[in-house]
């Protein structure tokens, strides 16, 4: 993985930033203040303060017009090649899926049969 995808994937790990993404990828670009309204389990500046990590990790834009301050999902940045991580280790498993088989199918992996064996 790239430096920015791990700045990506720490970014994600917080329920909250990914709240903030979920609803930037929703509605499009806001303000902390829409955001914040949006994100009830914190306050504007718990907001503010995930939003700067979100940016510093690649995965928001932050554009400002005047006083106001806009975010929004960074699409060519680190959103992408998260995505792009995510989707191979996904078609990788789907692949392994096809030519690997489950052990409780195979029958071994019964917890009934742990029990009379131990």
């Amino acid at each position: 993985m790239e430096p920015n995808e791990n700045l990506a994937f720490d970014a994600l790990s917080d329920r909250v930033r990914r709240r903030i993404l979920s609803v930037l990828g929703e509605q499009g670009e806001l303000t902390v203040g829409d955001l914040a309204a949006q994100v009830d389990a914190v306050g504007r500046t718990t907001v503010s303060s995930h939003l700067r990590v979100l940016r510093t990790s690649g995965l928001v834009h932050e554009r400002r017009e005047g006083r106001h301050r806009y975010y929004s999902l960074d699409l060519d940045g680190a959103v992408r090649d998260a995505f792009v991580y995510l989707q191979s280790i996904l078609g990788q498993a789907v692949d392994d899926v096809g030519t690997v088989r489950p052990a409780a199918v195979e029958g071994g992996d019964d917890p009934a049969d742990r029990r009379r064996i131990g």
